[in-house]
């Protein structure tokens, strides 16, 4: 992963691992132990899923460029249907509470989403390829009038 990514995926986790920490002391003081294994799994579980995602849409980026944009609007509809899946599967769980759960789940989302929406926006980012250094002259192409 090149370094801007990794710069990207840094600003975007550790903003959601420091709410998912709020949320985990919050759920623990309102619903005790379940409540923070409850957010201790939203957090983990939305930092894996948006990193995956941010993974998966970098290697699109560098690799099937024409693909990124269709990719990204996939690749969230995918994350937020798993994260309901989630919620759906243990709304009934005993292992966990489920409402911290899933407003752990929510905040964490939000937090991941602006934080890397804000890293985005302050990353220099080339939009156009510089030209070479080594003194080539590429090849014109079409016509030359």
């Amino acid at each position: 992963m090149p370094s801007s990514d990794a710069r990207t995926l840094i600003q975007a986790a550790v903003p959601t691992a420091a709410v998912g920490a709020v949320a985990v002391a919050i759920g623990g003081a309102v619903e005790g132990g379940k409540g923070a294994i409850g957010a201790v799994i939203a957090t983990v579980l939305v930092i894996l899923l948006m990193g995956a995602g941010l993974y998966v849409l970098q290697w699109t980026a560098k690799s099937l460029p024409h693909l990124f944009q269709a990719m990204g609007l996939m690749m969230y509809m995918a994350q937020i249907l798993l994260m309901f899946t989630f919620i759906a599967l243990f709304k009934n769980t005993t292992l966990f509470h489920p409402k911290v759960f899933a407003l752990a789940l929510l905040v964490c989302t939000l937090t991941w989403v602006a934080a890397q929406a804000r890293a985005q926006m302050k990353a220099k980012i080339l939009y156009v390829e510089p030209d070479s250094t080594t003194g080539e002259k590429k090849e014109t192409q079409g016509h030359s009038s």
